[in-house]
């Protein structure tokens, strides 16, 4: 029995795990290694759109608060846009709806000046919804799909296991062993890549609703400054937030 023992311990090399992720994977062949390639490279490309998307989100939220603090202190739209960032959001906002203004007077079809520029504004407020909502459908589809890929790659496994039954005759553990921690691993994996990129595409939604809130409270305010030929503008706190409306009179009072 000691010679048994002895002999099983040079076979198998203090730890080391004949049962790893790349002994299944060399045991599964090319089938178990594109399903582990497209798993992993899903992986990559979520978190790379995750991380990308959560950076511009950020800028447009840190954009909005200097927008709230400063932009409707001054004389015009022109000088507030004109201490905005280049490339921001809200300079593009209202830069598009300055030159709806001028372009109006231009129009030989006569439309009403309100809702050109209503038009002009939500055309504006699209593109940059649609920039911000870019690479979401990728998570979704991760998230979506994931768990599939690694089902069949479990499936590819178990049906390795069986024909290593078949063969032998036996279900012995030291046959399925292999295949079956494949087909596990392939399930985990599958999971591991669908999780997150179903959290990251709920995240980003939601901060996507926030930031469009915003840019359309933004647009209605521009709107209206453009309408009344800036008589009606928000009036701002020395926080930077809108200052409250007055309660309403009641009637007779």
């Amino acid at each position: 029995m000691l010679t048994t023992i002895l002999a099983a311990g040079a076979a198998a090399p203090a730890g080391e795990n004949p049962y790893g992720l790349w002994e299944a994977l060399e045991q599964g062949g090319v089938i178990a290694w594109s399903v582990f390639i497209i798993l992993v490279g899903m992986l990559f490309f979520s978190l790379y759109i995750f991380f990308t998307k959560l950076f511009e989100q950020q800028k447009i939220l840190n954009q909005g608060k200097r927008v709230r603090k400063t932009f409707w202190t001054a004389n015009s739209l022109r000088e507030g846009a004109a201490k905005l960032e280049k490339n921001s959001a809200y300079r593009q906002l209202v830069e598009d709806g300055l030159e709806a203004q001028d372009q109006h007077s231009k129009l030989t079809d006569p439309v009403e000046a309100h809702d050109w520029l209503h038009g002009s504004l939500a055309r504006s407020e699209g593109i940059i919804n649609s920039d911000l909502g870019g690479g979401l459908a990728f998570l979704a589809t991760v998230g979506a799909t994931a768990p599939f890929i690694g089902l069949f790659g479990t499936v590819v496994g178990i049906y390795r296991a069986l024909i290593k039954i078949g063969a032998a005759g036996q279900a012995s553990i030291d046959a399925v062993a292999g295949p079956v921690g494949e087909a596990l691993i392939m399930t985990a994996l599958g999971l591991v890549v669908a999780v997150p990129a179903v959290l990251a595409f709920n995240f980003l939604q939601r901060r996507n609703k926030a930031i469009a809130e915003q840019m359309n409270a933004f647009s209605n305010d521009v709107l209206g400054y453009l309408a009344s030929n800036g008589a009606v503008r928000p009036v701002v706190t020395a926080k930077g937030k809108p200052a409250p409306k007055p309660a309403a009179k009641p009637a007779g009072a």
